[in-house]
């Protein structure tokens, strides 16, 4: 396995101070600036392809295939939509029109300062390039804290980063829980973590002292409705597409299945013909991802083990390797070791509901989940599912989708992140006549002269019937207008 250096605690230390110093020096306020450096982010990601796949390899077991599909070629996508977005992202806006338009009101998109970023194990090149991508193009100064589960990636993040990127501005800081607890008590203009929820809080809290505004990308069991109308052959590849790729390991994966009885059957025969379509020779060791630390995969298999369900499919694991085959399992109530926490792992538990209502009911009576699946063709059955849920994100017959699209970590969402948004205005000195009014003493006049030019005016209570009311008001009035219009054009002089 690969050794990876850890950043010390004064180097941390001096990190943040160059950072501070870097983004003081006021360079990152050139889009010209920020576009060569979104360049270099791309050519480092460019020229190292094959040492990201042989590096993620070596972490996490993945195919080379699934590296380029999963992470490098949507991290480029991404980079390359902040390079030719910049300028007009980063262009002042108009205000919405007001009483005080003739001030020249503006929405100024100025970055919101030294920016840190923890990047989690299971998607390092992704969820590192697609919100450095946005923090760089808004015009911040950025520390990156990688995961020390990935000792290759990390190791070669930590060497790239000084070829191709700015020192002053961009920084990788490696460690542990240590590094990462001393990065958290320094001073930070915006923090984004993306992992689990028990972290989260840590981070929070951490951030709070200082009270610095942080996103947090949190994990949960997303669900996924399957209605046995539907073609559960397509179902079961596109659920067992989402549920096993990277080893089961993606926050927004679909966690469980919810079908009704009477679709259980099939939907597991259509799962199991698809798992030998999609591994005709077996779930290679070589091949198929793993968990990233042995404490990890003992977890995974714990649950595993614990299950009062049926495997149907898989099950079979190696410590020696941290492998754990694609797995389902049926016959999993709500009480179950799989349906308590978070797997983060390839095994899927099939959970049946008498009805969509229970399933609904099942959804709801936990916590929200970071996304959410139906499969139907049905569409007031969708729009049943997704008007009596919440969730971060739901996807309508497939899943994972979502994630290159949505979200606060990527495209325009990334660089609004990372962008503070400063309204400013000019008043020109001749308005101080309008504006007089303000000021001391509050005479009648003067209360009165606010009112009108301020107040604004609203419909009667009810506002169906004020609606009507004022259109046949106004049906009145335009009738009583074109008839003395038409008067008057028939008996020009009458009136004289």
């Amino acid at each position: 396995m690969a050794q990876l250096t850890y950043t010390s605690l004064d180097e941390v230390n001096q990190s943040h101070a160059a950072l501070r110093a870097g983004y003081k020096s006021g360079k990152a306020k050139s889009i010209k600036y920020r576009k060569h450096q979104l360049l270099q982010l791309a050519y480092l990601l460019q020229d190292n392809k094959e040492k990201f796949n042989e590096a993620i390899k070596n972490d996490l077991g993945r195919s080379s295939l699934e590296n380029e599909m999963l992470e490098i070629f949507v991290s480029l996508a991404e980079i390359k939509q902040s390079f030719d977005n910049v300028e007009k992202w980063a262009k002042p806006e108009s205000a919405p029109l007001s009483l005080y338009f003739l001030t020249s009101p503006k929405i100024r998109k100025e970055a919101k300062g030294v920016v840190l970023i923890f990047v989690p194990y299971n998607y390092p090149i992704f969820l590192l390039m697609s919100p450095i991508a946005g923090a760089i193009a808004a015009g911040n100064a950025v520390c990156v804290k990688t995961s020390e589960l990935l000792p290759a990636t990390s190791s070669l993040l930590a060497d790239l980063f000084p070829q191709y990127l700015d020192q002053d501005l961009y920084r990788v800081v490696t460690g542990d829980v240590p590094v990462a607890t001393r990065l958290l008590e320094l001073r930070w203009d915006h923090v984004l973590y993306t992992g689990s929820g028990r972290v989260g809080k840590i981070v929070a809290a951490a951030a709070a002292k200082h009270l610095t505004p942080v996103t947090l990308e949190l994990g949960g069991k997303s669900p996924t409705i399957v209605d046995p109308k539907f073609d559960l052959k397509l179902a079961a590849r596109r659920i067992l597409w989402g549920r096993f790729s990277n080893a089961g390991q993606t926050c927004t994966a679909p966690e469980y299945v919810l079908v009704p009885k009477e679709g259980e059957e099939a939907l597991i025969a259509a799962m199991k013909e698809i798992i030998s379509e999609f591994f005709p020779e077996g779930t290679s060791k070589e091949s198929f991802g793993r968990a990233p630390t042995d404490a990890y995969f003992a977890r995974v298999k714990g649950l595993l083990d614990t299950t009062k369900g049926t495997i149907v499919s898989g099950g079979e694991t190696d410590p020696s390797t941290r492998y754990i085959a694609p797995t389902i399992v049926r016959g999993v109530t709500l009480d179950d070791s799989l349906m308590t926490e978070e797997i983060f792992g390839p095994i899927l538990p099939i959970v049946v509901v008498e009805s969509f209502d229970e399933a609904i009911e099942i959804i709801n009576a936990r916590e929200h989940p970071l996304a959410l699946y139906a499969f139907t063709s049905d569409i007031g059955l969708k729009d049943t599912i997704f008007d009596s849920t919440h969730s971060g994100a739901c996807v309508h017959n497939d899943v994972l989708m979502h994630v290159c699209d949505g979200g606060a970590h990527t495209g325009k969402y990334s660089f609004d992140l990372f962008t503070h948004l400063r309204a400013t205005m000019s008043v020109p000195n001749w308005m101080e006549s309008i504006l007089s009014a303000r000021y001391p003493p509050f005479t009648a006049r003067k209360v009165r002269q606010l009112e009108q030019s301020t107040m604004p005016s609203f419909p009667p209570r009810d506002s169906v019937y004020a609606t009507k009311q004022q259109t046949f008001k106004w049906i009145i009035a335009a009738v009583t207008i074109i008839s003395a219009a038409a008067w008057l054009i028939l008996h020009p002089f009458t009136l004289f």
